[in-house]
C-alpha cells in the first residue's frame, strides 16, 4: 500500500487556536505512523458562504477539495460554539458538497477522526456528538475514538495527547496501514 494521507480540517481564525493545536498533535502522531499529512486551518478554510456556481473559481476552495480527492482519511476539528461546531468549519465541511460527484462520494468509505474544543465539558462533547452526524452524513467512519478536549482546564492539550494518538492509530487501521 502506498503511503496514507490524512487531511485534517478546522480549527480558527486565530493563531493560538486550541483545535488547530489539537489537529497539528494528532497529525505529528499520523507522520510519526508513516502518514503523509495535510493542515487545514484558519485562513486555508476561510471561504466565502458555500455556493455551488461560485465555488469552482475560488482557488482556496479548489485546493482544499484537492486535499480531500487524496485523502485517505480525514480528522474534522472544531471549537464548541454554543453548544455546536463554528460556522468557519461548518462552512468547510458544506463545500464538501463538490465531491457529490466523484467516484468515492464525499467522505464515503474513509475513516473520520473528530476532535472538539471548548472551554467546557457540555460544549465540548456535544460539538463531538454533531460532528459525528456530519461525518455520517458525508458517508465517512467515525473512530470509535472521538477526542473532546475541556480548554478551560490547564495543561487539557497535553493530557489529551493519548487519546489523539489512539485515533489516529484507529483511523490508520481501518486505511489497513
Amino acid at each position: 500500500m502506498t503511503q496514507p494521507h490524512i487531511v485534517a480540517l478546522g480549527g480558527t481564525l486565530r493563531p493560538t487556536s486550541g483545535t488547530a493545536t489539537a489537529l497539528e498533535q494528532a497529525l505529528a502522531h499520523a507522520r510519526s505512523l508513516g502518514a503523509r499529512t495535510t493542515l487545514l486551518t484558519g485562513p486555508a478554510i476561510d471561504f466565502p458562504n458555500y455556493e455551488p456556481e461560485h465555488a469552482a473559481g475560488h482557488a482556496g476552495i479548489q485546493a482544499f477539495v484537492a486535499a480531500l480527492r487524496d485523502a485517505d482519511g480525514v480528522i474534522v476539528g472544531s471549537p464548541g460554539y454554543h453548544g455546536t461546531l463554528s460556522g468557519l468549519v461548518k462552512n468547510a465541511l458544506d463545500h464538501v458538497e463538490l465531491l457529490r460527484r466523484d467516484d468515492r462520494v464525499y467522505f464515503d468509505g474513509m475513516p473520520v477522526g473528530i476532535v472538539a474544543t471548548a472551554a467546557g465539558w457540555q460544549a465540548a462533547v456535544a460539538t463531538m456528538a454533531t460532528l459525528r452526524t456530519v461525518a455520517h452524513a458525508l458517508r465517512g467512519w467515525p473512530t470509535p475514538v472521538g477526542v473532546a478536549i475541556n480548554t478551560a482546564e490547564e495543561g487539557a492539550l497535553a493530557r489529551a495527547d493519548a487519546q489523539l494518538k489512539l485515533m489516529v492509530e484507529q483511523m490508520l487501521g481501518f486505511i489497513g496501514r
